[in-house]
């Protein structure tokens, strides 16, 4: 089975080949199709995506709801483990933490962004690896940032 990396690397190149990713990573977890995520950048240590601005996501006062853009934080997160993590190695959520600092007014770009020794330290038992996510109006207001904790551990068997 392709990685995600791969998946974004032949996708991509493609006419309409970030859609045909966003769709098929989508199926992987299919929850992440409620906010319909727009993959924009998918590298190792670094991931992008928009969540477009429409009422499916709106809440009570017609702005991105925060689970929608919880949604999308996970999601550019998720592409960003699959896309980095070593072989050898495993991943699974740990927690979440967020603060919402403005009112999500329009699209808004969700990252998810790593450093390279992070993915590469010493496994033991496992450790938790931090995950830099924060989400962006279409001016460069930032509306919600924070950490999404994963743990890692070898595979077994590897």
């Amino acid at each position: 089975m392709a990685t995600v990396l791969d998946l974004w690397k032949k996708t991509s190149a493609l006419p309409l080949g970030n859609r045909i990713f966003s769709i098929a990573f989508s199926q992987k977890a299919p929850y992440f199709a409620s906010i319909r995520p727009r993959f924009t950048v998918v590298e190792p240590d670094h991931v992008e995506l928009v969540i477009p601005k429409r009422r499916g996501v709106h809440n009570h006062i017609g702005t991105v709801h925060a689970i929608a853009l919880c949604n999308g934080l996970e999601a550019a997160m998720g592409a960003l483990a699959e896309s980095t993590i070593p072989r050898d190695r495993r991943w699974i959520p740990k927690g979440m933490e967020v603060a919402y600092t403005a009112k999500a007014t329009t699209d808004i770009t969700c990252i998810a962004e790593t450093d390279p020794g992070q993915w590469t330290a010493e496994v033991g038992e496992g450790y938790d690896l931090p995950v830099r996510v924060r989400g962006v109006r279409t001016d460069g207001t930032v509306v919600i940032e924070g950490e999404i904790r994963l743990w890692l551990t070898e595979k077994r068997g590897a």
